[in-house]
């Protein structure tokens, strides 16, 4: 199954209320990604750019998405992005096939 890294950041309120109510929202994640048949391979939180970041697998890029779509309409979120991440043995099938491509730059 593909995996896919997830990146995303709190909205104030939502900071609010988890300093008011603590909890784990691995345990959230987790059931969003097991609904469509995938797995969560990590949660964590992080200084920076974003506040935390997601490893996932899923079946596919639709339920990945769905995943995705059902988290961002959440509200809870200021932004969440998703990178499909590729293995080592898709880059280079990737590459070979890259071979065959006929690119021409613009203006040439």
């Amino acid at each position: 199954m593909p995996l896919y890294l997830s990146r995303f950041s709190y909205t104030p309120e939502t900071w609010a209320r988890l300093i008011g109510h603590p909890e784990d929202r691995a345990k959230a994640a987790q059931s969003y990604i097991e609904s469509v048949g995938g797995k969560l391979h990590g949660f964590w939180y992080a200084f920076g750019t974003h506040d935390g970041y997601n490893l996932w697998e899923a079946p596919d890029n639709v339920s990945m998405s769905a995943v995705a779509l059902a988290i961002s309409g959440g509200g809870a979120l200021s932004s969440f992005e998703t990178t499909v991440l590729l293995t080592v043995g898709e880059t280079a099938e990737a590459l070979r096939k890259a071979e065959r491509v006929k690119y021409r730059a613009p203006g040439s």
